[in-house]
């Protein structure tokens, strides 16, 4: 039995490997729908964790991270999804180990704020190549930017719900074996 669990985690983490290449790439080819395909990229790892652990969740960020860079033509559009979007199912799980949900948001924001702060500061023209941001000022730009993210990380907590009642396989007395 546990043979087989391996085999189902092997096989589902590939599968969702591919799901994330194939967003991954969207993101790279699909003007004004970068964000989106981003966005969507991040969520398999979500399942990854949920079906294996954070060790997986990590294993799963770096081979997405490795497979990407080998078949994604444009390597710039990879930036937003190395250093946010794909270490972020990472990020929130361990942030919402913290029992005080403040804690929890604070620790999520920190990181948005040190990622979106780095790449808007001293790499504006790499972090952000691929994704368009409107010529507005810093004043708007960053709090509209903190909402938006508010908004991602809420969504991404309603798909991991979505997955956990609706999906899991194991969920609910339905065996692997």
């Amino acid at each position: 039995m546990n043979n087989s669990k391996n085999t189902y985690k092997i096989a589902f983490g590939g599968i969702c490997l591919a799901f994330t290449v194939i967003a991954v790439f969207l993101a790279s080819i699909v003007p004004g729908l970068e964000l989106t395909f981003y966005a969507l990229s991040s969520v398999f790892a979500a399942a990854v964790i949920i079906e294996s652990d954070i060790r997986g969740g990590l294993i799963f960020y770096g081979a997405s991270c490795l497979l990407s860079f080998m078949l994604i033509p444009d390597k710039l559009a990879l930036i937003p999804f190395v250093f946010f979007f794909g270490i972020y199912g990472v990020i929130k799980f361990v942030a919402e180990k913290v029992k005080n949900p403040l804690g929890q948001i604070i620790i999520k924001t920190l990181f948005f704020i040190i990622i979106f702060g780095t790449g808007f500061f001293f790499f504006k023209s790499l972090f952000f190549g691929n994704i368009s941001l409107p010529d507005y000022s810093l004043w708007v730009l960053v709090p509209g930017s903190l909402l938006i993210f508010i908004l991602y990380d809420y969504i991404y907590t309603l798909m991991i719900k979505l997955y956990r009642q609706r999906i899991k396989r194991d969920q609910k007395g339905i065996k692997l074996s």
